[in-house]
């Protein structure tokens, strides 16, 4: 299948930084076009009722950048590309990349993964695994350098 719809959640990390390429290489082979995605949960900015607009602000400047970046690596990869920054209050990043996913009609999600394991993966939870599980397209995992699959 051709996937010419194609939507990467991005945090500037070496993994999404992988999973970017790998959807920039299909999309050049397909004739396809990219999303890169960037979701800021606001109310990690909260504390007790204390509202920090500031941290918010520093946030949403940082995660332009991000994307501002995301978005040159798809023009040197000769790739027709766009950005989103998503404010997700609340939000788990499976639910805000699933609604976004589906509000642009993309045809794959494209994801790196920390390859957490044990205890830290339980505790933490993990950004893909929500994704592929709350998602209802096919999901491409991208894994990082600490796969999770060794000793």
């Amino acid at each position: 299948m051709s996937y010419k719809r194609i939507l990467v959640p991005f945090d500037g990390s070496q993994t999404s930084n992988k999973a970017l390429v790998a959807a920039l290489d299909m999309a050049r082979e397909h004739g396809g076009r990219v999303r890169v995605l960037h979701a800021i949960d606001e109310l990690a900015f909260a504390s007790g009722y204390e509202y920090s607009g500031e941290l918010v602000r520093i946030a949403r400047e940082q995660g332009q950048k991000i994307l501002d970046d995301a978005l040159a690596m798809a023009k040197s990869a000769g790739v027709e590309a766009d950005t989103h920054l998503l404010s997700a209050p609340g939000k788990r990043l499976g639910d805000a990349v699933a609604q976004e996913a589906s509000a642009w009609q993309a045809d794959l999600i494209v994801v790196g993964t920390h390859g957490r394991r044990g205890l830290s993966r339980v505790l933490l939870g993990s950004g893909a695994e929500s994704v592929i599980r709350l998602s209802t397209l096919p999901v491409l995992v991208i894994r990082g350098e600490d796969d999770g699959l060794g000793g």
